[in-house]
């Protein structure tokens, strides 16, 4: 994979996969890059498509979100840190999306990763292996192939970069506007035919809408290498369960958000303690329900020595998912990262499914998600 920035010069290749598995330079330089010994995992890829990767992501929707996850631009110095400690301990799949970052910030998710890419001062090779993955916004002004087009060109430029490891489109719009999604499949198709990016994606893709647009894009010589849906052990309903089986039998890898709820299964809040804005909204509805699920996490971390987020992640993990829990601090992605190199039991997988069955509310899902009615935030 051929990502070429703008100035200083720096290419950006991906190996061929295994089977599974605003600061200025000289702020920049004093960064020091924390590198974990041991590292919290062996240092095992999994195959996603033409790309190779780590078999967790880091998520970047609060890189720029001011409204939900209180983001400040004095913030981007520990952001720096913490791209450089997920990259230096192996993490090599990035997401993000054209549409992350509120008001004169949109698109600052982007920018910040472009920025922070082109200034990692590690090793070459580790950097040179790094898969950005982005979502294009399927807005009702873009009515045409070329104009998808247009809006992964406006990535590539904001990253200053010359390739996308995967482009994805952010939703479906079959549930209102379905002469409108030909058109932007047609874009993902030009864009992948252009070089623009090396493999594409879907997010937010019931069952029924993944395998149309999977046979549309195999018509064209076009395979779909991903699919984004919302997965933890708070998403379990039949349509996960549904997208996972064709996933699998189609040799779509399917990617995991919100792999913690929104931060209700990391075991810091509570019906007495929640968030600031709008996410304590939906938490006041769902976590007098959770005792029982975050119980039995509570419980076999404590047994396997971990944390309870990084029990949450690790069963997406050991679903044969790739995770992409959002980052903001070193302190996050230190404990992210004590999510790999070790797995569930059987017991333990049965355990904590039973405690997710007996609570009473799920997460909402995406209204965009086909054959889904009700509203979720990401």
């Amino acid at each position: 994979m051929a990502f070429s920035t703008a100035t200083p010069m720096a290419y950006f290749t991906c190996s061929n996969p295994s089977t599974d598995t605003l600061l200025s330079s000289s702020s920049l330089k004093s960064l020091k890059i924390p590198r974990l010994i041991p590292p919290f995992w062996p240092w095992e890829k999994v195959k996603m498509g033409p790309l190779t990767v780590s078999p967790m992501g880091f998520g970047t929707w609060a890189w720029g979100n001011q409204l939900l996850w209180g983001y400040q631009e004095s913030m981007d110095t520990d952001l720096q840190r913490t791209f450089n400690l997920a990259v230096e301990n192996g993490i090599n799949l990035f997401d993000t999306a054209d549409s992350y970052g509120t008001g004169r910030l949109n698109g600052q998710s982007e920018k910040l990763l472009g920025k922070f890419i082109r200034e990692f001062e590690g090793q070459k090779r580790v950097r040179d292996n790094i898969v950005i993955a982005t979502k294009f916004a399927a807005y009702p002004w873009r009515l045409t192939p070329g104009q998808f087009v247009t809006a992964c060109k406006s990535s590539l430029d904001r990253m200053q970069i010359e390739q996308i490891g995967i482009g994805q489109l952010h939703w479906s719009t079959a549930n209102y506007a379905p002469l409108q999604e030909l058109a932007l499949w047609d874009g993902l198709v030009a864009m992948y035919e252009k070089g623009l990016v090396r493999a594409v994606g879907v997010s937010n893709y019931g069952p029924k809408q993944l395998v149309k647009i999977h046979d549309y894009l195999k018509a064209r010589g076009v395979p779909l290498c991903s699919a984004q849906v919302q997965y933890s052990l708070l998403s379990t309903g039949e349509d996960q369960i549904e997208i996972k089986s064709i996933c699998d039998s189609l040799g779509i890898r399917l990617i995991s958000y919100s792999p913690l709820g929104l931060g209700m299964l990391t075991g810091k809040y509570t019906p007495s303690k929640l968030p600031r804005g709008p996410r304590a909204l939906l938490f006041r509805q769902i976590l007098p329900g959770l005792e029982p699920l975050l119980s039995s996490l509570r419980e076999i971390a404590q047994r396997r020595r971990k944390t309870i987020p990084q029990v949450a992640i690790n069963w997406c993990i050991c679903k044969g998912t790739i995770p992409i829990p959002g980052v903001k601090t070193v302190k996050q992605a230190e404990e992210n990262l004590g999510a790999l190199g070790w797995r569930l039991t059987s017991d333990d997988l049965l355990q904590l499914e039973d405690a997710a069955r007996e609570s009473p509310r799920k997460m909402i899902q995406n209204i965009f998600q086909t054959r889904c009615i009700s509203y979720s935030l990401m």
